[in-house]
């Protein structure tokens, strides 16, 4: 455990517990404990991209951890609603002429789940290369007859750390949380959507979520990306010969993190970044559990005269994770950042606004997106880009109310007893 670098409240966290309950801890850390595979066949290898000169000190961070540098030429654009996202993501799948890889965290036994295999099983019909990747314990619960027709029409499947095969390729606290669907090696979906009804539908408990779709150089980033999960999980890689298309004008990058890196790239490059900002920090996400160092970060940044916003849900639908935020929240107000606490329903975005810079992609700002988990988020640089997702911002800011609010000495203690667990959740 002290061989491999975690943030010192989750050492801490394993400590207590093996001190305290050994017998129930040591098996819990030999099944969950391990947050990176060294020495991994999978591990990442980009091919290179024509990158533009470093844009800002986030790039040069992500550089220096020999992750996608930025690129011009990508057309980007920002799905805010279910049914821009589910219009954008059907019409990839339909356009598609030579082959679909796809990989999400969570499919649903549910009307948006079964459309999607149904689309993904007819393209397979008419003779497209279809591949689908799904995580083992967020698609648990899937539309089994519906992949079957998928599978009998030519479609493979492969599962990301399954529990009984190939429990060798992975610890079971290790899962993939990516999104994204790649067609023809050109065009990508990608974001904080799954496929399921509170993700695509256009009912009125649908969660507000981000999603994109892009071309250009980065969908390279993407498609090598795929084939490291896709190898991991057990499938048979193919090559890309499908030279970058440049086709816009957002310079952008690809950040992916996780187990199968052997750095902490993303989470260090936003801690610098908010180090380093001058103007604004705006982020939302539907979880807040930094490291330390993020939430040291933040708090001086507020101190210093940083505009510095966080957008969450009033309530999650992570009671545990709601409980462990609040300490964090109580610090960062005290120190002059603005809390905004979404009221209308669940609130799944996962973006940033740093300066001149923003992203958006798959990652929670919590320990487990930004140190354990799979994750994929696509940071733009260019002014356009930022505006839309600021625009966004500050849209949602409006249903928002400003404050975490009075809570007893009682909450006030139970907050701190979940923040001690908060690395493990």
């Amino acid at each position: 455990m002290l061989q491999q670098r975690r943030s010192p409240q989750s050492t801490a966290a394993w400590l207590l517990a093996l001190i305290v309950l050994p017998y129930v801890a040591v098996p819990i850390f030999v099944m969950v404990g391990f947050r990176k595979r060294p020495g991994s066949d999978n591990a990442i290898t980009f091919r290179d991209i024509d990158a533009v000169e470093p844009v800002c000190t986030l790039d040069r961070v992500l550089r220096s951890y020999d992750l996608p540098p930025a690129a011009a030429g990508h057309t980007f654009d920002l799905q805010v609603t279910p049914g821009q996202a589910r219009a954008a993501l059907h019409a990839l799948i339909d356009g598609a002429e030579e082959r679909i890889d796809t990989v999400f965290y969570h499919v649903g036994r549910d009307d948006e789940g079964r459309a999607f295999i149904e689309a993904l099983t007819r393209r397979a019909g008419e003779g497209v290369e279809v591949r689908l990747l799904m995580d083992r314990l967020g698609s648990l619960i899937t539309p089994v007859r519906t992949l079957r027709q998928f599978r009998k029409a030519g479609g493979k499947i492969e599962y990301f750390s399954p529990f009984v095969k190939r429990p060798q390729r992975g610890h079971l606290n290790l899962r993939n949380h990516r999104k994204m669907l790649i067609v023809d090696d050109a065009r990508v979906f990608a974001g904080g959507r799954n496929v399921a009804d509170v993700y695509l539908s256009g009912s009125d408990d649908a969660w507000v979520d981000l999603s994109f779709t892009l071309t250009g150089p980065a969908v390279r980033s993407f498609t090598d990306v795929f084939e490291s999960d896709w190898s991991g999980a057990g499938g048979r890689t193919r090559d890309h010969d499908q030279p970058p298309v440049y086709t816009g004008t957002c310079t952008a990058q690809l950040v992916a993190s996780g187990p199968d890196l052997p750095h902490d790239g993303f989470h260090d490059a936003l801690l610098n970044a908010f180090h380093r900002a001058t103007d604004r920090i705006w982020i939302s996400t539907p979880y807040f559990l930094p490291t330390d160092g993020q939430s040291e970060a933040l708090a001086i940044a507020a101190r210093r005269g940083v505009d510095v916003r966080l957008i969450l849900p009033r309530t999650s639908n992570q009671k545990t994770a709601d409980f462990a935020r609040g300490a964090y929240l109580r610090e960062l107000e005290a120190a002059g950042g603005r809390i905004l606490l979404f009221e209308d329903r669940m609130m799944h975005a996962k973006m940033g606004v740093i300066d001149g810079a923003g992203y958006v992609g798959s990652t929670n700002f919590d320990v487990r997106s930004m140190l354990l988990n799979f994750e994929d988020a696509l940071v733009v640089h260019d002014e356009d880009s930022v505006a839309c997702l600021s625009d966004w911002f500050i849209a949602r800011s409006k249903a928002c109310t400003e404050g975490i609010g009075e809570y007893s000495t009682l909450r006030r203690i139970a907050e701190g007893f979940f923040r001690i667990g908060a690395p493990m959740l």
